[in-house]
Parts: C-alpha cells; structure tokens; sequence
C-alpha cells in the first residue's frame, strides 16, 4: 500500500499508477489503453477546448471491511453519462464498457484505495470530451473516454462540521431550459464567480435558486440540497438540478430507515420550517449545513438568516443517513439493493 498519510488527506490531485483510456473514431470504439502518464495529446482546434464539449463523472471505490474492494452505483454513473453525452451530440461508451474501465483502473491503482476505518476513499473520475480538430459550432465525430483516480478525504467541511452557506441571488447556476440537469463543465463553471465572492464574506458554500422565478431552491454550487422536516426527508423537484445518485441513494436510505420522502418544489421561505439542512454529493455524501444566509447581493450587509438546530454539529437524521450510506460503501451492513460491485 501506498505510504500516505490517509487521515490528512484533502480533495486533492495525487498522482497515481495509471490512467485508462479509449478513443472513438471513425464510428466506433477502440481498445482500452493503461497508461501511466496523466498528460494527454489534445489538438488545439478541439470542441472540447473551444465550444466545451465534454461531460464527466465521479463515484468512488472503497476498501471494505473485510478487506475488499467496493465500487458503488458505478451503472448509474455510466448512465447519466449517457445521458450527458447525447445531450452534446457525441457518443458515449456503453454501459458494461464504463463499467469495465473503472473496475480496470480501480485494480491498477488499488494500493492507493485508503484502508477501511481512515475516513478516506478512491475517487473515480470518468470524463468524456470532444477531441478532434474543428473550427465550427458543432458535435464532434471523434471522442475520447478516460478515466482517472486519486485518493481522497472531505471535499468541504465534514459530516462533522457544518458550513455557513449563502444564497446567490445575482447570479444563476444554470438557465431555465439549458444545461442544469446534465453533468458538463460549463455548469461548474458558472459558479466560480459567485463561489469565490462568498469565500471572501467567510462562506463555505452557495445555495442556486431556480433560474426562472428565483423562488424555489435549486441546489448547491457542485451538490444537491436536501432537509429534514420532521420524520420527512426533503429534496428539489427541478429540471435544472443535475439528478445526484448521493441524493437518489440517500432517499431511498430514508425509506429504509422508515422516513417519509418528498421531492417537490421548495419555496426559498421554507428554510424557516427546516430541522436540518444538508448538501449532497458523491464527493461529500453529506456536507451539513448550519447556516443559510439570504441576501440581495452575496457582498450586500442587508441578511435574512436561517439557522437549523444547533449549527455546530450535524443534525441527528442526517448523521443517521450519512452513517448508513457508509456502512453499506463499506461492507457493515447488508447491501440489499446491489448497490455495490465488489472486486
């Protein structure tokens, strides 16, 4: 195993065994290639570059509690990228072949996987991006598929340390017919501006509304929203939130553990109504929020502030789902939906 300080890791580069990867041309798929260098050989003229034609994904692999490895929902993962793709009008690889691949990468790089109990994980990220030579605004014939990890701790905060969040109400992540439901880059960079005017007040994150009316919640810069309400779990019905499989698991997690589950429209003023808060994700699970900050301008003095519990610590349903969502990732409980690909 790889000589790491696994409880100090951030969400962070580390460079790794191997990468793999396969192009498309010509209309059709070529072979796998392992490759041990992370740099790639891109024309300048690509779609990718210059129009942003690319989606990409991220799950992540586990060492379980006997000493397995374990790869959770990565059939999900490959289907939203199909989803993604035809969005952008390239192709993408089929579903056993993005499943292929990442158990592939995950077995060349499995002495990086973080020991059971360290709190870390492998993260997997798939990408798929326009790659041939062009100069109009179009889909691109040729494709490249890759797919690369690194190990990794918390991206934001932790299951036990609550953010203060604030809501952007100048900017849009998305428009109200566009991109918002599909994982592509353009997404996450319209929320660079905004992420790093909040960093500047002393936010840890940025809660979108809904591009079209600014009343309803939409979600967080790079993760669902999602709250509890009573025995109620609570989460955005929207057709620009990109459908998170953290948040699909977690429902269905609360219905196992005997919760009611809403998805619906979430009028913004309903935040006073909430028990807890919490963003959602596959590289958080669960981020609890105990802030939320309304606000004309993320820079503006003028605040309407909601606060769920007791801030500093995560509510009590929440640290519930997120313990049962890990104990399944690693093997504690009985898997009884499949969930996981054990190597």
């Amino acid at each position: 195993m790889a000589n790491i300080e696994w409880g100090k890791l951030g969400f962070a580069y580390m460079k790794t065994n191997t990468i793999v990867k396969m192009y498309y041309q010509n209309g059709q798929w070529g072979p796998v290639i392992s490759s041990a260098d992370d740099n790639i050989t891109i024309n300048s003229y690509a779609a990718s570059l210059h129009y942003g034609v690319e989606c990409f994904e991220g799950l992540k692999a586990f060492r379980g509690k006997n000493g397995e490895i374990r790869i959770f929902r990565p059939d999900e993962n490959a289907k939203r990228m199909q989803r993604s793709a035809e969005y952008l009008g390239i192709a993408a690889p089929s579903v056993e072949q993005f499943i292929e691949m990442v158990k592939q990468v995950v077995l060349e790089n499995q002495e990086f996987i973080p020991p059971y109990g360290s709190g870390a994980s492998l993260y997997i990220r798939p990408t798929l991006i326009g790659f041939g030579p062009q100069l109009g605004v179009k889909s691109p014939e040729d494709a490249l598929f890759m797919i690369m990890v690194s190990p990794v701790g918390a991206y934001a905060g932790s299951i036990n340390e609550p953010v203060k969040t604030v809501i952007a109400r100048e900017y849009d992540r998305a428009a109200p017919n566009g991109s918002g439901s599909y994982k592509v880059g353009g997404n996450y960079a319209m929320s660079l501006k905004a992420g790093k005017e909040a960093a500047k007040e002393g936010y840890k994150g940025v809660l979108y509304l809904d591009p079209k009316e600014h009343k309803y919640i939409d979600e967080f810069s790079s993760s669902n929203f999602f709250a509890i309400k009573g025995n109620t779990y609570v989460t955005v019905d929207s057709n620009t939130v990109l459908p998170s499989i953290t948040n699909k698991s977690l429902e269905q997690v609360a219905k196992d553990l005997g919760m009611e589950v809403e998805r619906r429209k979430v009028p913004v003023e309903e935040l006073a109504q909430f028990d807890e808060v919490g963003e959602c994700g596959t590289a958080v699970v669960i981020t609890p929020v105990g802030i939320v900050d309304d606000k004309p301008t993320i820079c503006g003095q003028e605040c309407k502030r909601y606060t769920f519990g007791d801030p500093t610590k995560c509510g009590e349903k929440s640290l519930k789902l997120y313990k049962q969502i890990l104990a399944i990732q690693h093997g504690e409980v009985e898997d009884t939906h499949n969930w996981c690909i054990v190597l």
